[in-house]
């Protein structure tokens, strides 16, 4: 194997590796603030280091691929992929905290109020999130990149979502005058969740980029075999 393919395959198992980390952050996030368990709203603020840490070397290491290979073609066009994949994790790590932030903010003892997470649908937010980041890491295991389009639908259904939040939350907080913080809080929270998805659809963007050219070139040297 040459040397830029051993790089190529490292920088892919520490995509893969960062993808499990960040897909567990957001549900250790969403089960904090479902449940108000403070400990694991903790833990995920203590583990966005990690993610930290692992955004600081895959950069490193796309620029070091570039620099020392120029790569070209697919090669190019994959290390690109990670880097602006490798970005969108991050941001998706970031808003993890953030929700895990909220949760540790509750009042000791005291989750969610059952009707307002049943009302604003969060809970269904929340699952399909997770079910995008799945689709996404699958389509980049899996190299399809019809798979990857599948997020596009699950993001508007998450817009839709959003949207019908709004007027929900207005009346809790009109019915609720002494919890409008609360109210305030998973405005927010919901709102950061839309944005997750916005990331969501970015990686499948990257992912399409990458892998329709990677099936062209097979295409096309299928075309050369034939003719000769």
């Amino acid at each position: 194997m040459k040397v830029i393919e051993q790089e190529l395959s490292a920088l892919k198992n520490n995509i893969s590796e960062m993808w499990a980390l960040v897909h567990q952050q957001i549900y250790n996030a969403g089960e904090a603030m479902l449940t108000g368990d403070k400990e694991l709203a903790y833990k995920v603020i203590k583990r966005e280091r990690r993610v930290n840490a692992f955004e600081l070397k895959i950069d490193s290491d796309c620029e070091d691929i570039i620099a020392l290979y120029a790569p070209v073609a697919i090669d190019l066009r994959f290390v690109l992929a990670m880097y602006k994949i490798n970005t969108n994790l991050e941001r998706l790590g970031d808003f993890a905290e953030s929700i895990a932030r909220f949760a540790s903010n509750l009042p000791d003892g005291e989750p969610m109020d059952p009707e307002l997470i049943k009302n604003t649908r969060v809970e269904e937010i929340l699952k399909q999130l997770l079910e995008m980041i799945q689709l996404a890491q699958e389509a980049f295991d899996k190299e399809d990149s019809e798979i990857a389009s599948r997020l596009f639908l699950i993001d508007n259904q998450i817009d839709e979502l959003n949207h019908a939040a709004t007027p929900v939350i207005a009346a809790y907080i009109k019915e609720h005058p002494e919890r409008a913080l609360v109210g305030l809080y998973m405005a927010g929270v919901i709102r950061k969740l839309e944005r997750f998805g916005d990331h969501c659809t970015n990686i499948a963007e990257e992912l399409i980029f990458y892998l329709d050219a990677k099936v062209m070139k097979h295409m096309e040297k299928m075309s050369q075999d034939t003719e000769d």
